[in-house]
């Protein structure tokens, strides 16, 4: 199936567009580079450096290389950053993601994957967490993307659009077989990598935030998923749309959690290395847990993590941290 991957210059993205190629899918990406990494799209893949909002290029390139199925993983993604500068977060994943769909429409492309978060429920009343749990979002982050979720629904009903909104956990980890690929975002804000670069002595030590959770050491518990498990789904996703599949969301995750301070003693055993640690207060709006319900993907996408022990996690992510800052 031809396939355009948005944000394939990213992290996740240029994951998924080497997943695809192994798979045997044409692909072409688009990326405004404004937080990609162009060297990580192969120099034979069609690249197009544009703005998901730029609706006639968008819709140009749909129809020259007569693309079947969206991969839409171009967005914004800190949480803290949406809090304080929102106006970022509505223009750029909601208003951009409007834009997309309706280069979509134009172009006749009739199958749309939607890379989207555990963040659309928000504070769990509730783990672990099943697709149907309340979606009460407690950021713009959040929020932006169950609005996209929720327009590719009502476009689902009226037009000859089908969609999967993919909801992730904590997305980590790095393709070993592909050096060039790994986690890298600037600023980062992501524990893997911030544990893995205080490892090798970038940072000065790890802040744990928060040490008096109802959890059995005290830290926050996060589902985290290797990023090759989550490029899986999304293959079985477009497999699923291509056989008539409907209109629906999953979740991706393992179903079960780990603590701040499990992935910090995992990247001391891994690297070998000291990692200093400094604790302090817990942040406004982090909830104690969030674990997912997979069930769904399980059954009807007959997908399943496979990779995300949180050894492999930590050992793949640790493999492409040391290349990369040697």
């Amino acid at each position: 199936m031809r396939v355009l991957v948005t944000g394939g210059a990213g992290y996740v993205g240029s994951h998924m567009v080497s997943t695809l190629r192994r798979a045997g899918h044409p692909v072409v990406v688009v990326d405004d580079l404004s937080c990609g990494h162009r060297e990580t799209v192969p120099p034979d893949v069609p690249f197009v450096q544009v703005d998901v909002a730029d609706r006639p290029r968008v819709t140009a390139v749909l129809r020259e290389h007569r693309v079947e199925a969206i991969l839409h993983f171009a967005a914004r993604i800190q949480v803290g950053e949406s809090v304080v500068r929102p106006r970022l977060y509505y223009t750029g994943n909601l208003a951009a993601s409007v834009a997309l769909l309706e280069s979509a429409l134009d172009a006749g492309v009739e199958r749309f994957i939607l890379s989207s978060t555990a963040a659309v429920y928000g504070a769990p009343i509730a783990t672990p967490i099943e697709e149907d749990h309340p979606a009460v979002p407690v950021n713009p982050y959040g929020e932006t993307k169950l609005a996209t979720e929720r327009m590719l629904a009502a476009y689902s009903s009226a037009y000859r659009l089908r969609y999967a909104a993919l909801r992730y956990f904590n997305a980590c980890g790095a393709d070993p077989d592909t050096p060039n690929l790994g986690e890298r975002h600037v600023p980062e804000t992501h524990l893997v990598p911030i544990v893995l670069e205080t490892a090798l002595g970038i940072r000065p030590s790890v802040t744990v935030f928060g040490t008096d959770y109802p959890t059995p050491d005290g830290t926050c518990l996060r589902d985290y998923v290797h990023v090759l498990d989550l490029c899986d789904a999304h293959l079985a996703a477009l497999e699923y749309l291509a056989n008539g599949g409907q209109s629906a969301a999953f979740n991706l995750g393992t179903g079960h959690g780990h603590s701040v301070n499990e992935v910090i003693e995992a990247a001391r055993r891994v690297s070998g290395r000291p990692i200093p640690v400094t604790y302090g207060a817990r942040r406004p709006g982090d909830p104690p847990a969030l674990v997912a319900s997979c069930s769904r993907a399980e059954r009807v996408l007959g997908w399943r993590a496979k990779r995300s022990s949180i050894e492999r996690i930590v050992g793949d992510a640790w493999a492409f941290h040391a290349r990369l800052h040697a």
